[in-house]
């Protein structure tokens, strides 16, 4: 297989395997799969708020899954195998927050309400803002797009890659589909946990001043160097002892 047909495989196989656990994971909390490649398995690890729904019972819903994911993409037996991760923090994932707003939503919730409340939920978990936007027909027969935001808020460039963190969600209400769609934007962690390693381009470290050392510390090492350089060119210029000679003692070989 080409390389370039490879890169379209692995993308179909992450949109498809992400889009059923999607659909199966939405009241559990899920928050994204990522795909491990080895020589002889795959790991495919499953990352939601609630993980002890996603194992289910003894652990029969994670093989129920894992027996659908190899025989939907012809894997051999015991050549794939997934695992459930815990979300850190659910207030600086977007797509917890977004099936979270799904859910209010479908339970009559008001949307000015439950967007606020969700703008609120994340600013606590200190991120450093977040938008919530929810386009549709809102309320009565003309659709409509309400934008809900607060804090700082990076869209383009390197930045808005690296820290802002995006997902949609669709919502079927008796109406008509509302669309949603949460961005967070990530704080700055020097240990990558919480959010990217990297600080922005425009943060600005002003960093301690030296201690300064007073003029009177300083001409007073200057002469020491000074007289210490004297002493060593005096030493240079003092002419060799002479050696004298050795007078032959009989019997001594």
């Amino acid at each position: 297989m080409s390389t370039k047909r490879k890169f379209v495989a692995d993308g179909c196989f992450y949109a498809e395997l992400n889009e059923l656990l999607t659909s199966e994971l939405a009241e559990d909390g899920y928050a994204g799969v990522e795909v491990r490649t080895t020589p002889h398995r795959t790991n495919i690890i499953v990352r939601a708020t609630r993980t002890q729904n996603v194992l289910g019972e003894k652990g029969q819903r994670i093989r129920e899954l894992t027996s659908v994911v190899q025989k939907r993409f012809n894997f051999d037996e015991g050549a794939v195998e997934l695992y459930a991760e815990r979300v850190q923090n659910r207030g600086l994932c977007a797509q917890a927050q977004a099936e979270s707003l799904k859910y209010k939503l479908l339970g009559g919730l008001a949307v000015r309400r439950a967007c606020y409340g969700v703008v609120r939920f994340v600013m606590e978990a200190s991120a450093k803002g977040c938008e919530v936007i929810v386009t549709g027909k809102l309320r009565g027969q003309r659709a409509k797009a309400m934008k809900f935001g607060d804090g700082y808020m990076i869209k383009t460039g390197h930045a808005g890659e690296v820290y802002t963190d995006t997902a949609v969600r669709h919502v079927l209400m008796r109406q008509g589909v509302i669309g949603i769609r949460v961005s967070i934007f990530l704080p700055q962690d020097p240990q990558g946990i919480i959010g990217p390693k990297i600080p922005l381009d425009d943060v600005v470290t002003i960093m301690e001043p030296k201690e300064e050392v007073s003029a009177e510390t300083l001409l007073q090492q200057q002469a020491a160097k000074i007289a210490a350089a004297e002493a060593a060119m005096a030493a240079a210029a003092e002419p060799a002892a002479p050696v004298e000679p050795v007078a032959d003692v009989p019997g001594a070989y």
